[in-house]
């Protein structure tokens, strides 16, 4: 069963949009096309890029460095949970995408994306050439969420609507495709 890994993008102290986080990785466990980890980037704490040498090169001197290599070597797919910070990609996924080449290298990726009225979509835009650079694979397929907070309860459940448990439904099964498609391109 291929691997799925929900990526957690903000930690910030009182990050409000974990319960994203948590609701995707449940859902995607409930799909059941993929084996799915919640990967929460506040647990990896990935200081600033700081290995010597170009990380195409993969001589890594640093342990978080080479315990991230493991971790994303690992995967087979990612959903990357973002929010928007000033219309622009938050500098953690940006700092976590830098870390590695091969390892994202013919790997799909997916978005739920939170945020005010736009949702986060400026956030996701912005990251993909970045991704086409690494040679991710970034699907049109997504979740967004537009003034996140009103879909979270007072336990702090994120609580989707309609539109979107349908996109998250399309996101997973496009996932489940192309992650059977790239396949071959990592064998």
């Amino acid at each position: 069963m291929p691997k799925l890994y929900v990526i957690a993008v903000s930690t910030r102290p009182g990050r409000a949009g974990f319960p994203l986080a948590q609701w995707m990785t449940e859902r995607a466990k409930a799909h059941g096309g993929f084996d799915v980890e919640l990967v929460d980037l506040k647990e990896v704490n990935l200081p600033m890029f700081d290995e010597p040498r170009h990380p195409r090169l993969q001589q890594y001197e640093h342990e978080h460095t080479k315990r991230w290599s493991a971790k994303i070597a690992a995967a087979d797919a990612f959903i990357f949970v973002t929010p928007e910070y000033n219309h622009g990609t938050p500098p953690t996924l940006t700092n976590a995408l830098i870390y590695l080449v091969h390892e994202w290298a013919h790997k799909p990726v997916s978005f739920v994306s939170y945020g005010g009225p736009a949702g986060g979509t400026r956030a996701v835009q912005m990251i993909k050439p970045m991704l086409a650079a690494l040679k991710l694979v970034a699907l049109f397929e997504s979740v967004m969420v537009p003034m996140f907070t009103h879909n979270v309860d007072e336990q702090g459940v994120f609580r989707p609507n309609e539109l979107q448990e349908t996109h998250a439904k399309a996101m997973l099964d496009s996932l489940l495709k192309w992650t059977q498609t790239l396949a071959a391109m990592r064998g």
